[in-house]
């Protein structure tokens, strides 16, 4: 498939103690993170004045964060271009995160068997304690309206995707949701609808937009969710279409392939 960042307190003694929030560590962090996830496969390359507008500073205060990204490798500056792009410490992270998450690589291929039969922007999502996080976007340049997701972006519990981690998990895994599912029949009656089927679907209202979202399972229980994310024209809403059905299939065979013989329900 969508996109954190106060004055702190100081520790005191004579050992000090780890910046809180707002410090100006934790705040060199956030722009830096801010920086580092302002490029996208569709945005590969930005000027200082773009990632300036970005971070809401000064621009001689964004390029000293660019200076020292620059320094670690983890940004490259196109002089010529005056463009800044990311830098090859990057592919080193992104290496450790796949190994981190074997099915990030495992899933390349039949993401992109999906992309080529629905014709649509397939996304994988995994569960980071909070929420569902987008980990891999898979999509057809050559579709007249795409609908955009970025990498590292985090869904809400209200997504398709999201729906899937409360159906699946333990309730006390997801923040607030035992709390929600004794005060709600009807978010427990939904919940038991994803269990059976295997299929949540979520289309936002006003936005035209619609998902379809399939779990993928390994050992006992849920490890990622596969989504299909398209328009409202071209997704159709039932959970037995075929598109749905084609989500289903990828979902289970993905399934297969991390060795799991969980088919959920």
């Amino acid at each position: 498939m969508g996109r954190g960042s106060g004055t702190g307190a100081r520790g005191s003694g004579s050992g000090g103690s780890p910046p809180e929030d707002g410090s100006p560590g934790i705040q060199s962090v956030q722009r830096a993170a801010t920086i580092l996830s302002a490029f996208t496969v569709a945005r590969p390359r930005l000027t200082l004045g773009e990632l300036t507008a970005r971070l809401g500073v000064s621009k001689p205060t964004a390029h000293r964060y660019t200076k020292a990204l620059r320094a670690a490798n983890m940004l490259r500056f196109d002089a010529a271009a005056g463009e800044y792009s990311l830098g090859p410490q990057i592919l080193t992270l992104a290496a450790a995160v796949r190994s981190g998450h074997p099915i990030i690589s495992a899933s390349g291929p039949f993401l992109e068997e999906l992309v080529r039969e629905v014709n649509e922007t397939v996304v994988l999502s995994v569960w980071d304690g909070d929420g569902p996080i987008v980990v891999r976007v898979d999509d057809n340049a050559n579709r007249q309206v795409r609908i955009s997701i970025r990498a590292g972006s985090r869904l809400s519990l209200e997504s398709a995707q999201g729906r899937l981690f409360c159906a699946f998990l333990e309730p006390a895994a997801v923040p607030g949701l035992p709390g929600r599912l004794r005060r709600s029949r009807e978010l427990r009656a939904e919940l038991e609808g994803i269990r059976a089927r295997n299929i949540a679907l979520n289309t936002p209202q006003a936005t035209g937009v619609r998902t379809i979202a399939a779990p993928v399972f390994r050992d006992a229980g849920i490890t990622a969710a596969v989504a299909i994310v398209g328009t409202t024209v071209t997704v159709p809403p039932g959970p037995d279409s075929p598109m749905a059905c084609a989500l289903a299939r990828v979902a289970a065979s993905l399934t297969e392939e991390l060795g799991s013989s969980h088919a959920g329900g």
